[in-house]
């Protein structure tokens, strides 16, 4: 039998041109370093470090996709939860590995009945769920700014140091916490190159129990209700309830996404911080070929890992580029944004370029 040849269209088709041509201008960015004196071993570095730190915040985009809300803009709601639980941890004076497990376990309980509510919400507003949870993340984070000053908190690690109320930043070295999934199994290769074992591990797992999760009864009903109101109903599944289920799930992936941020940067940042988290996130998961209305696992790890990648070295190149200028953080604003905005673009398009 003679076997079927794929052709490069059916392989653009399969893949997606927008997620081709951010791979090809990845490796055009890091040949370009090479040739600039730049150590591409530690660019992947920071690259490898930067998709888990942000691997499971991406992975919060895809129970809502699959369910029809589109991306979870509201991804705000999620973190908030997150920093919550990181911070009643703190307060209770948990260190290392038992600070990093009890704050998901708060964040997870917080985020599951906050969850909730936000399925409720948008429920209520069927057909303008993207506009709705972009203010929703907003406020939620306008709103959180008031509670860190006003919540009674009594931990010297976190409180000002005259007044009430919480510090912007959270360090989490003098609990021990810094980088201790990161270091978990972790080695180098080199002088360059470090691999953190532990948090890759980490957010492949949770990528592993979300694809799971999708191939389960509820999964598929939640896919189902995503793809079509009309045969969800003619099939006797309950539409408002799986709908709620994805929000809940993707406030909890949210929330677990921040603790694993933090503990990996090293510092939990309240306030204003995670206001503009859910535009990277969603970038990174319709560069990786999802579309508003269908998104996979390996959507997320693809996309996360070639937004994270071109940040981390369009970067320095640039700098090389416009050597003897302070341009580094209009740059960085720059590149960051143009990713985002070209993504955006590609949100009705997915993985067909």
């Amino acid at each position: 039998m003679e076997e079927k040849k794929i052709s490069p269209k059916e392989i653009v088709g399969k893949i997606g041109l927008p997620t081709i041509i951010i791979a090809a201008f990845l490796v055009f960015i890091l040949a370009l370093g090479h040739f600039m004196g730049l150590s591409v071993a530690t660019l992947l570095s920071d690259t490898v470090k930067r998709a888990g730190m942000n691997g499971i915040l991406v992975l919060a985009m895809l129970p809502s996709i699959q369910s029809g809300t589109g991306p979870n803009f509201a991804l705000p709601i999620g973190v908030e939860c997150g920093l919550f639980g990181i911070v009643c941890a703190i307060e209770f004076g948990f260190t290392g590995w038992g600070w990093f497990f009890m704050s998901i376990l708060f964040s997870i309980i917080l985020a599951t009945v906050v969850g909730y509510f936000y399925g409720k919400l948008l429920n209520a507003v069927k057909g303008s769920e993207m506009t709705i949870a972009t203010y929703a993340g907003f406020s939620i984070t306008a709103f959180m700014c008031l509670l860190w000053l006003l919540i009674p908190f009594k931990s010297p690690n976190m409180g000002w140091f005259i007044g009430q109320g919480l510090r912007e930043t959270i360090q989490l070295d003098v609990i021990g916490a810094s980088m201790i999934l990161n270091n978990f199994l972790g080695f180098s290769i080199g002088p360059d190159f470090y691999f953190p074992t532990g948090m890759i591990l980490f957010f492949l797992l949770f990528c592993f129990l979300v694809g799971a999760f999708f191939k389960s009864r509820h999964g598929i009903a939640i896919s189902a209700v995503g793809s079509s109101n009309s045969f969800s109903e003619a099939s006797g599944l309950n539409i408002n309830r799986n709908r709620i289920l994805a929000n809940i799930l993707s406030t909890i992936l949210g929330a677990i996404g921040i603790v694993v941020y933090s503990q990996s940067y090293g510092y939990a940042q309240l306030y204003n911080a995670p206001l503009t988290m859910a535009f990277a996130a969603v970038a990174a998961i319709l560069i990786g070929g999802a579309s508003a209305q269908r998104a996979k696992v390996s959507h997320v790890i693809l996309g996360v890992f070639l937004f994270q990648g071109l940040l981390t070295s369009a970067l320095p190149v640039a700098n090389r580029v416009f050597a003897g200028t302070d341009l580094s953080e209009v740059m960085r604003m720059v590149i960051q944004n143009g990713i985002i905005l070209y993504a955006l673009t590609q949100v009705r398009k997915g993985g067909k370029g």
